[in-house]
């Protein structure tokens, strides 16, 4: 009996002393509550593994990250830049400050009828973060934003940068997807061939041969060049094609059926040693936009712009500046007489 006396004793010390905490430490649970309403941010962005957005039109973004790249709505490359600046915001998003009271219903009306679904998944699907980002502060210094679940938003900001935040969010379409055309190791290319249908005897074929290269005319009526090669000029023509991303996607433009009716002014096919082959015919613009059909040397200062027919099967705007550099003629390779 004393036995059992002890232990009810024991008990209720330990229950009563719970209860003492409890009522000593009130302000724990609100400060739990308040961290969880305040968290946004998900500092470890390399835990991150898929990210929705969503908008109250119905309108959705899914990226998922894939080997070295991220991958848009199942399809599509994500734009590496979009993703750094998507990427920047949840990972240093913080509370400016807590609205005052009067301006929270409306704050909250406004994320109802105009806000961002955002949800952030780590590996195996698991929801990271889900809140809801809204519009800028009347300064556009701040960016209101909510978390899922509970019911006080809040003023967001990134530090050391102004601006509202939404709009790393707020991408559409081919805003999202990556525009590179060219990207590849110069030890990686096998094979290139550069054709100007109107202008023969300057196109050509580069083959890898072991660690060299061979250097021959497109077409077998075009005379060969017997002068010497110039030495590294195979390696600098390749290392133009590292990188060379588009200015912009035409796919909707009403003139492309009949542009893509003219003869190109060259056709560019690019194969890797994996035997991933690129190809993309360019039509010259002229600033007038109105003659895209007419003949320019390779490299030509008279044209800023081509449409670019790519393999892919997209329809791009692309800059000759970028596009020079790897619009060489077949006697390119080869020393001046």
């Amino acid at each position: 009996m004393k036995r059992t006396t002890g232990l009810l004793a024991i008990v209720f010390v330990v229950l009563g002393g719970a209860a003492l905490w409890y009522l000593l430490h009130p302000e724990d649970d609100k400060t739990s509550i308040l961290a969880k309403e305040r968290n946004f941010a998900v500092e470890d962005t390399a835990a991150i593994y898929k990210i929705f957005i969503a908008d109250r039109k119905g309108e959705s973004t899914t990226l998922e990250r894939k080997d070295g790249y991220w991958l848009y709505n199942g399809t599509y490359k994500a734009r590496p830049n979009a993703m750094e600046n998507l990427l920047d915001v949840i990972r240093r998003v913080q509370v400016k400050y807590k609205p005052p009271t009067p301006e929270v219903s409306n704050m909250i009306r406004t994320l109802a009828a105009d806000g961002l679904k955002v949800e952030i998944y780590g590996k195996n699907d698991r929801l990271l973060r889900a809140y809801y980002v809204g519009g800028a502060t009347a300064d556009e210094r701040g960016t209101y934003m909510i978390i899922e679940g509970v019911e006080q938003p809040y003023v967001t900001y990134i530090p050391s940068w102004e601006g509202s935040l939404r709009f790393r969010y707020n991408l559409k379409g081919n805003d999202w997807r990556d525009k590179t055309v060219f990207a590849e190791k110069v030890d990686d290319i096998a094979f290139v061939s550069i054709e100007y249908p109107k202008q023969r005897n300057k196109s050509f074929q580069l083959k890898r041969e072991g660690n060299s290269y061979r250097i021959i005319p497109f077409y077998e009526v075009t005379p060969v060049i017997n002068r010497p090669y110039r030495e590294g000029s195979a390696e600098a023509f390749l290392s133009g094609f590292k990188s060379i991303a588009a200015e912009a996607f035409e796919n909707n433009n009403p003139r492309r059926d009949s542009i893509l009716q003219l003869v190109p002014f060259s056709i560019i096919t690019v194969r890797n040693k994996a035997g991933q082959e690129t190809a993309v015919r360019l039509f010259p613009i002229f600033l007038d936009y109105q003659d895209p059909q007419a003949v320019q040397l390779p490299g030509s200062v008279t044209v800023e712009r081509y449409f670019a027919d790519c393999s892919s099967g997209d329809f791009m705007l692309v800059q000759n500046i970028l596009f020079s550099k790897i619009l060489w003629a077949y006697d390119f390779f080869f020393e001046n007489p």
